[in-house]
Formats: structure tokens, sequence, C-alpha cells
């Protein structure tokens, strides 16, 4: 039972103490209930130490209990000592026995005061690297170029729909719902081993891949796996922002590896790892040169050197056939390869995967139960039934080919309305771009922004950000295709706004 009337009101008319509640159904006597929380108000500073605690009478006739019950909580806290009888004024809160703990308006400094939490979290040393970021709110302008984000309504809405809603049959509730500890949905790994990697050119078994929320959750498993302070990591810069955070949170030590229009350049000297993004670079989407691709797997294998393999959206080429993933090379067991299934259907699905040899994988699957456990379930059993539907295929030649109507307005808009000549490797979902020196493209971008222009800076993917300002990157992805030669025309004016400016 709880009572809210009759409550005693402050000397400001309003209630002194909250409602207390007492359960009938519980085993616990009814004068140890009323004890406790009486017990709890005041030691939680909610009750005026100056006033009076409510008489027995009043106790009894608020709560609905017999006089005896509420004495006998009553005479259990004086007991105790929380409580004190004063002659003829009725019993107060001992503040003698509370003199040990901070006085009223202490604890109210105490609990309300900021907490100083700098002091407390352990030093981060990734806080130096830049970080992406993306406009609040960017689907609210009218010519988004952002990367990373899909357009909603190109998203197999229907198929997947009918996929979570199939994951529930009787069939499959049992690996949707099932708390699988370390293992992954064996559905999914024995499809994508027969018909999503071969496209890749990549053979394995199910015992060679784990199943990841995102490509992002591989990346941080094979941080903590296998890099640590005097760990040296080869990455691309410019790179993958992310990646760096991922090794360098852990200690990593990050060599930069400059790239050129055939991708990166190999390094000559030893390195414990090297993350690469051979399919279509991130962020400048060139493909890396088959010789170079020969000369990094000789090399990191001369050298006894891991490769991680971030092959993110490889799918989307619009001109000429894919390269074959480095995984899918000879003696490129030292491969690390990273999937994903959120690129190209939708980011906020995470599912991704990792390809590597069965030690590995077994090791990462036992740091991942510790952490996540495993991907939920029902997401798990849907893709795979999507998979198997032959929508999954599907959805991939349609958006390629939506892709590619987008890649060929954008291409043909910046021929047009950009004052200089932009090289437009045959893939990926965003064009990079290296303006003229003297324009600071995040100037540009704020004077974009005042146009209903979205775009991306792009200092933050190189590790010295500061003497690299003249680069942007256009998503296409997420823009209607229609808006994309009207966003390049406003684009082209606030260009020449900026280098007016400078």
């Amino acid at each position: 039972m709880t009572s809210h009337d009759d409550l005693p009101e402050s000397a400001h008319g309003t209630p002194a103490r909250s409602p207390i509640e007492i359960s009938l159904e519980s085993s616990e006597p009814l004068y140890r209930q009323l004890r406790r929380a009486l017990e709890h108000q005041i030691l939680s500073g909610v009750m005026n130490p100056d006033i009076a605690l409510p008489s027995s009478r009043a106790l009894s006739h608020e709560l609905g209990l017999s006089r005896n019950t509420v004495n006998a909580a009553i005479q259990e806290l004086v007991a105790t000592g929380l409580i004190e009888a004063r002659s003829r004024s009725g019993h107060f809160i001992n503040t003698n026995l509370l003199n040990d703990e901070p006085k009223t308006h202490d604890r109210a400094r105490l609990s309300d005061g900021p907490i100083d939490w700098e002091s407390k979290i352990r030093p981060i040393p990734d806080r130096h690297l830049p970080e992406i970021t993306k406009t609040k709110n960017w689907q609210s302008y009218p010519y988004p170029f952002v990367a990373g984000q899909v357009d909603p309504e190109e998203f197999p809405r229907l198929a997947w729909v009918k996929a979570l809603r199939t994951a529930m049959d009787p069939e499959h509730l049992p690996f949707s719902v099932r708390d699988a500890i370390d293992e992954d949905d064996p559905l999914l790994t024995e499809l994508l081993c027969q018909r999503v990697l071969p496209s890749r050119g990549i053979h394995v078994d199910a015992d060679n891949v784990l199943i990841t929320a995102g490509s992002q959750q591989g990346l941080d498993l094979l941080a903590q796996l296998l890099v640590g302070p005097d760990t040296t990591v080869g990455v691309e810069d410019p790179g993958y922002v992310d990646a760096k955070h991922a090794f360098t949170r852990v200690g990593g030590q990050l060599i930069p590896l400059p790239v050129d229009a055939q991708g990166m350049i190999p390094p000559e000297e030893q390195l414990d790892i090297v993350y690469v993004t051979p399919s279509h670079h991130s962020p400048t989407n060139v493909t890396l040169d088959p010789s170079r691709r020969l000369q990094l797997l000789t090399h990191m294998r001369q050298t006894n050197s891991l490769i991680i393999e971030d092959d993110y959206d490889s799918e989307f080429r619009y001109q000429g056939k894919p390269t074959p993933a480095l995984k899918a090379l000879p003696h490129s067991d030292h491969v690390i390869y990273l999937g994903s299934f959120s690129k190209f259907l939708a980011p906020g699905l995470r599912l991704g995967y990792i390809v590597a040899e069965p030690e590995l994988i077994e090791r990462m699957r036992t740091h991942r139960r510790y952490s996540i456990r495993h991907v939920p379930g029902h997401t798990q059993r849907a893709m795979a039934l999507l998979i198997d539907s032959g929508q999954f295929h599907r959805t991939i030649s349609r958006r390629r080919t939506q892709l590619r109507k987008k890649w060929e307005t954008l291409t043909s808009a910046l021929e047009e309305h950009l004052p200089w000549t932009v090289p437009f490797p045959a893939g990926g979902v965003s064009v990079w771009i290296q303006a003229p020196p003297e324009l600071d493209c995040r100037e540009l971008a704020e004077e974009c922004l005042r146009r209903g222009v979205v775009i991306e800076p792009g200092d933050p993917f190189f590790l010295s950000p500061e003497t690299n300002l003249n680069f942007f990157r256009l998503g296409f992805a997420a823009i209607a295709c229609e808006a994309i030669e009207p966003g390049v025309r406003l684009l082209g004016e606030a260009i020449a706004s900026v280098l007016h400016r400078a």
C-alpha cells in the first residue's frame, strides 16, 4: 500500500517526505517494512531534522496499520539511535548520530557538484587524432553530398521485413533468439562462404569466418588482439580515420604510407602490420595497382608480417571489372580480410565479417564473447535468408546501377562547374577532390552550408591535417540524382566566393 494523503507538511506547505510503500504480500513483517522505509528517508536526507516525525497515530491512520505495528517500527529506530524521543515534543532525527556524515549543505554540495571525469577516466592515446564528423541534420539540406550514408528509399525494405519475419518462423526461431555464447549463425557463415566470398575470389570454410557488428568492430577486435605499444602499423596517408583511432587507442605506432594514383606505396622497412584498402582506397577511391599488390604481399611474407585488408565497398565499380581481393591471391595466409554488409545495404544494420586463419578467428571469437557475446541472432538469420532468397545479390545489382547513374551525373557536373580538372576513379560511393593550395576546404564547407550544400573537408584523413586543408570529399549515395547537378553548381559558386576572399 502507498499513502499520499495527510502527509506532514514543512513550513512552506510542501510535503516533508516521500510516500511510504508497504506491501501486504511481502513475507517481511509490516513493522520491519515501515522501519526500513523511515530509515531510508532519514538517511537520504529528505526528512527535515528540525521537524518531529509524524506521530504513531498519524502514521497509523495514513498507512492503515495498527498503532502497535507503527510503535514497534519507531522503537526499533530509537534502539538504533537513529531517532530520539524528546519530552512532550515527539520523535526527532538524532543529528548527533549523523555528525560523522556530511552536513546537510555539504551533502548537497557533494552530490550536486560536477564530477571531475578527467581525473577518473584513463588517458586515451588517440585524442590528438582528428575525427570524421557529419553535419547534424544533414538530411534537412537540399544537397547533401555526405559519405557513408545511403538513400533510405533505396533500401530493400519489403525484402528485409520479409526476412525478419521469416526468421521468426519455427524453423528459424531457435537461431534468432538463442544465446549463442560465442557462435555465429551457421546458415549465414555457410552462405557467406558459398555465395558471397567467391565473388571476391575467396574460397574458405566456416572456421575461417567471424561475424562482426560491422567492420568497425572487426577493426577493434584486431587492434586489441594484435596491436600493442611496440607494434608498428603502416596506414595509408590519407587514409581511413577510424582505423587509425582503433590502432592508436591500444598503443600502436602509426607509420604513414603515401598514396598516389596507383594506390598505397608499399613500405620498404619492416612493419608488424599494414592496414590497406586496396579495392577502393579510402578516401581517394583509387585501386591498388596489381604490381604493388604483389610487392606488398611479397614484402610482408618475407618479413613475417600481417596485412589487414579492408574491402568495404568493392561491389561498386562502374567501369571495368573489380580486381580480386588480396586475400584471393596465392600465399595470402597472412592477409586478414574485413568485409561489410552495411555499406551497400544500410550502415545502421551494423553487420560485417572477418576472414582469417582459424587460429586467429578462434581467439577473436573468445574476445568478442566478453564484449558483446555475438551479433544479434535475429539479424544474422535475416541476412542469411536475404542471401538465400537471391534478394541480396539483386539488391547489389540494382544499387550498382543506381550508383553508376549518380556517379556519371556527378562526374559530368564536376567537369562542367569545377574550375580545375579532377581525376575520377571508376568505383566507390564518393569523389575525392584536391583543390588549389590556397583554398581552405574547412572554410569552403561552411560557405557551402550557407547555400544548402553539404560537403566533407578532407583534412581529417591525413596524419598532418593542418598542412592538408585543400581537400574535400563528395559522397553521392545519399543524395537524390536530380539534386546532384544543381548542388555542384552551387559548390562551384561557393569555391569562387572563398577563392575571391583568399
